[in-house]
């Protein structure tokens, strides 16, 4: 009896994200999303399908149109499927369900409008599912989603039931759903094209299966390091897919949803919350992920079918991320306090649809999250986010005519505790009193320009490679290494910068030191704490809060300083300036101990630029010691009564008025992190300390002022 020919559904993933340089596009575009379409429209018989993020798709059509026609015309001749999803690549299941269905929904439009065809089925970004997706992407018109063979496992199913589909529900909305086989996502691009064809073979009979799926990102093809020269110059896509042609009596091409209209469902399943399985295991605390890593290898050497213990062994859910990285939650809350606010306008509004593509743009996935790529490091994926954030918010403000000063109390960043709003038409400011009472956030709405953007420096847990030096040598021959697998070093000397802050990088935060401490003390966080002001629970005082005048918070914490706890209570009194983006911040401490008191008062301020090296960025010192430094420099400045940080590219200008002079420490905050082309460094902004000795006899008070201000250059 003949075998039917195994039916081989095959997809790439097409994405850049919002915020990326448009060199990546061209470059990735060139090396990888060019070739690929024009080495497959050389095998019209063969049919794949392919997912076009909706970042990509508009440089595209401003930038390469011919490439859209291209991909039209392969669709109307019936070789390409082209899926839909949420347009500018959110992770619909961390994202409110209207702004979801919203996503879903222009992607499908896009794509109807550009390409002649509606999408039945949808890509999700990093294949992460929740089980109450069903109901957004069912009412969105969609029939089928596509997600790793993983998910499949942690239902309980045997490596012989994941084939075909399955169907799932949620409230009675079906969905469709295809597995993916990691066992073709590590065997494609990186095997011989007939290895990769012996394992179809010989997974259809082992499985007795119709249909296998494989889909994962499209940059493996020719944009992934070491891809190009094997995908192309030594043509292995162009065999892979003579080699399909010339098998088609064992190996059928399909699109997904051919395969839907000519096969039922293997059967209903639920799935839990997951991703691929490497997704789960970024998302772990490091401990925990170094932990699960000990444990795989213990099982390969003890030689237990990994087939059998994926069903039971599994890492975490890619929201432990918002734990993981506190900059992560802040924009996931950010950007859910915008999504509530752009909703509310009237369908009316003639500015609420670029007020929803800002907060979809902004939705973006990967700035959120960090595994193998930068991600969440890379300080302009998270200003694009912000940016998009301000400018629909603006837009927001408008429309609702919310446009004065105002001060809320809410539980901004969903820690259990209040924090403080304080929304003006030039700025908005965060204030946590529980911790510090620091400025968590500092917006200038002008240049729609979040100034205090920036990352704390935390333990990965492929730090441990570059602190073991680690070298991989490469018996791989001629075929390149999985992403997974390469271990490189785009710097000497990482391992000095494998420095950990122990609390957030917020700004405002007070420190009582020795009078001498010194710069290396403070960039590791190794100075003596006197006081334990910074990161503390503070008393808050709202004194004024007028919708068309200056608005102040009294913010006040008693402690004990020294070897001796000598009692002190620090006040600050911060004012928000009506015509202009700047906090006032007012400081008295007030010695209320026996013992005459000597130290340092350091105020904290963390605030990003972006570009660290680039000449238009640069330190503004009146005294000329340290002016037009880029700023990654690292200094000392005695003296000074007013400092400043400008960017020309932004055209905004950071300052710091003085009441007194202070001595400055400044330096870069860079971070180690692990990228495509391996462990690098990078500029998250600049750390400065304001420093003013505290020499207080008992009942003796003093007090300080600074002037922290944004404005347009």
């Amino acid at each position: 009896m003949k075998t039917e020919p195994l039916k081989f559904l095959f997809a790439v993933h097409n994405h850049q994200p919002v915020g990326n340089f448009g060199h990546v596009f061209e470059e990735t575009f060139e090396k990888c999303y060019r070739p690929y379409l024009e080495t497959l429209s050389q095998f019209p018989q063969l049919k794949t399908s392919a997912h076009f993020s909706g970042p990509l798709l508009e440089w595209i059509e401003a930038h390469r149109p011919d490439y859209l026609k291209q991909i039209r015309k392969m669709v109307g001749a019936g070789q390409l499927e082209v899926l839909g999803g949420g347009f500018y690549e959110p992770l619909l299941a961390t994202i409110p369900e209207e702004d979801a269905l919203g996503q879903i929904q222009m992607m499908s439009r896009y794509l109807k409008e550009k390409f002649g065809a509606a999408p039945r089925g949808l890509w999700l970004a990093e294949r992460i599912w929740s089980p109450t997706l069903p109901r957004v992407i069912s009412q969105a018109g969609i029939e089928f989603t596509i997600l790793d063979d993983t998910h499949f496992s942690y239902s309980g199913l045997e490596d012989k039931a994941i084939h075909g589909y399955y169907i799932t529900e949620s409230e009675g909305y079906p969905l469709n759903l295809f597995p993916i086989s990691k066992e073709l996502r590590y065997s494609i691009p990186f095997d011989l094209p007939e290895v990769t064809l012996e394992k179809l073979v010989t997974m259809q009979k082992e499985r007795q299966c119709e249909g296998l799926t494989y889909a994962d990102d499209g940059e493996k093809f020719g944009s992934w390091p070491d891809t190009w020269d094997w995908v192309y110059g030594e043509r292995y896509l162009e065999r892979l897919f003579q080699s399909l042609q010339d098998n088609r009596d064992k190996i059928e091409t399909l699109h997904f949803g051919e395969y839907l209209d000519q096969h039922r469902p293997n059967g209903r399943v639920y799935l839990p919350p997951a991703s691929y399985e490497e997704m789960m295991e970024w998302a772990l605390p490091v401990h925990t992920s170094q932990e699960l890593h000990h444990l795989k290898q213990e099982m390969t050497e003890k030689e237990i079918d990994p087939n059998i213990s994926r069903r039971f062994i599994r890492g975490g859910l890619w929201n432990n991320f918002l734990v993981k990285y506190p900059a992560s939650n802040r924009m996931h809350k950010r950007m859910l306090l915008a999504s509530r606010k752009v909703n509310q306008l009237a369908e009316s509004d003639p500015d609420k649809p670029e007020a929803l593509r800002h907060l979809y743009r902004a939705q973006c996935n990967c700035s959120y999250w960090h595994g193998m790529f930068g991600g969440l490091y890379l300080n302009y994926l998270r200003h694009a986010v912000y940016e998009n954030l301000l400018k629909a918010q603006t837009l927001a403000s408008r429309g609702l005519q919310d446009t004065n000063i105002k001060i809320e109390s809410l539980d901004y960043d969903l820690d259990g505790q209040q924090e403080f709003l304080v929304t003006h038409p030039q700025m908005t400011v965060v204030i946590s009193p529980a911790r510090g009472g620091g400025v968590v956030e500092f917006d200038y709405l002008p240049a729609s320009f979040n100034i205090t953007n920036i990352l704390e420096r935390s333990k990965e847990a492929y730090h441990q490679a570059i602190l073991d030096h680690v070298e991989r040598t490469d018996d791989s021959g001629d075929q390149p290494q999985s992403i997974h697998d390469r271990v490189r070093f785009k710097q000497e000397g990482l391992e000095t910068f494998l420095v950990y802050d122990k609390e957030e990088r917020l700004s405002l935060q007070e420190h009582f030191v020795a009078p001498e401490v010194s710069m290396d003390q403070v960039k590791s966080g190794t100075y003596e704490v006197l006081g334990a002001f910074a990161g503390q629970p503070f008393k808050t005082t709202l004194i004024k809060a007028g919708s068309n005048s200056d608005s102040s918070l009294r913010f006040s914490r008693k402690t004990g300083l020294g070897a001796n706890r000598q009692s002190v209570e620090l006040i600050k009194h911060l004012t928000f300036q009506k015509n202009e983006a700047s906090i006032q911040t007012r400081y008295e401490v007030i010695h209320t101990g026996e013992e005459y008191l000597k130290g340092s008062l350091g105020v904290e301020f963390n605030v990003s630029l972006l570009a660290g090296e680039a000449p238009d960025r640069y330190f503004i010192d009146p005294s000329g010691e340290f002016s037009n430094k880029p700023l990654v420099t690292e200094g000392q400045a005695f003296g000074r009564k007013r400092w400043g940080m400008r960017d020309e590219w932004s055209g905004i200008e950071v300052s710091w008025d003085l009441e007194q002079a202070a001595r400055i420490l400044f330096y870069p905050v860079e971070t180690v992190s692990q990228s495509e082309d391996g462990f690098e460094k990078t500029y998250q902004g600049t750390c400065l300390w304001f420093l003013w000795d505290v020499d207080l006899k008992p009942d003796e008070k003093k007090g300080w002022e600074i002037i922290w201000k944004v404005e347009r250059v």
